[in-house]
């Protein structure tokens, strides 16, 4: 019988990253979350725990420690399959454009949404290389289009794609996929639109059946669109 899948998928306790734990605890794997904020990781945790199956450690992505214990908490299980890089920091809100963006804050945007993915993909790198694992970072159509106020988080989703481009060409035994899960309704969202009535983008629930696709299928490494992989089964 074939033991059973790990995936560690970070910033978990909302939206895009909790419908995915979710939906991954239901099917069986084994899971290793996390989020900054304490309380709401044990709240959504709550929701698909499962005893022996799924661990909850609590921390920033962008300390080296907490990196360290969730691949620490993933190894325990035996191997580690997958990375799902979906924790994200938006910057100031409401958005400023770049003329005003201090660079305080893009170091803080691309600690977060570059170099911590990175980071925590090292970690892993042993146990996902034993596994011929997968790694998945949650990109946006923002690293691509030309958004007003969107200068600093799109420049650092544009720079974690082709970090996960270059990845994908030195590790080629590994599945690599920047993700565009496309616009949710989501607290991030909400951050980038003060203010605004947000509530016609879909769930993000809409956005699990592309990434399990590309979990649990058979595709190349490269970019897609999580929502195009639902619907028509080509990526973007």
């Amino acid at each position: 019988m074939e033991p059973t899948r790990t995936a560690i998928v970070t910033g978990a306790s909302r939206g895009l990253g909790l419908a995915l734990a979710r939906e991954l605890a239901a099917r069986g794997w084994n899971l290793v979350v996390d989020a900054r904020d304490a309380a709401a990781l044990k709240a959504a945790h709550a929701t698909f725990a499962a005893s022996g199956r799924t661990t909850a450690v609590a921390g920033d992505v962008t300390d080296p420690a907490h990196r360290r214990e969730l691949v620490a908490a993933a190894e325990r299980t035996g191997r580690l399959d997958v990375v799902v890089n979906n924790a994200s920091a938006l910057g100031p809100s409401p958005m400023p454009p770049l003329r005003e963006l201090a660079t305080a804050d893009l170091e803080t945007v691309l600690r977060t949404n570059l170099l911590a993915p990175l980071a925590l993909v090292q970690e892993a790198l042993p146990l996902l290389e034993a596994a011929s694992g997968r790694i998945l970072n949650i990109t946006s159509d923002a690293a691509v289009e030309g958004y007003e106020g969107w200068g600093g988080y799109g420049a650092s989703k544009a720079a974690l794609e082709q970090l996960s481009n270059v990845l994908a060409a030195e590790h080629p035994g590994l599945r690599v996929y920047w993700v565009d899960p496309g616009d949710m309704r989501t607290r991030m969202q909400q951050d980038a639109f003060p203010g605004e009535d947000i509530s016609d983008r879909p769930p993000p629930e809409t956005s699990v059946p592309g990434l399990l696709d590309l979990i649990e299928g058979d595709r190349p490494s490269g970019r897609y669109q999580a929502r195009a992989l639902a619907t028509t089964g080509v990526g973007g």
